[in-house]
């Protein structure tokens, strides 16, 4: 999964569905997350895009997203922030949590 920053946030958010991971590399459910988000990008291919972004690298964008517990998975459509999830979530409910978003 790609890191973004502050530099590239709003550039990769501005299309499409977009999950971003607010993580930090000590964090074991963070740990956890990722091998669930990989499934996710594999089952749901180009409808999502998913960025990882370290809350100890970008304190300013968890603080910009009122993130005050980590993992926490915020979804965007266009720019928009729709929903946020906090702590470790299955697949499923990930996947629920996008599939709505997803326009067939």
């Amino acid at each position: 999964m790609e890191i973004i920053t502050e530099k590239n946030f709003n550039k990769k958010i501005e299309k499409g569905l977009v999950l971003v991971d607010f993580f930090a590399n000590w964090c074991g459910p963070c740990r956890m997350m990722a091998p669930v988000l990989e499934d996710v990008k594999k089952d749901l291919g180009e409808d999502v895009q998913i960025y990882k972004v370290d809350v100890d690298e970008d304190q300013n964008l968890a603080r910009q997203f009122g993130v005050m517990s980590i993992p926490t998975l915020i979804t965007f459509v266009d720019g928009v922030q729709k929903e946020k999830n906090i702590g470790y979530c299955t697949k499923d409910v990930v996947e629920n949590a996008l599939r709505k978003y997803i326009k067939k």
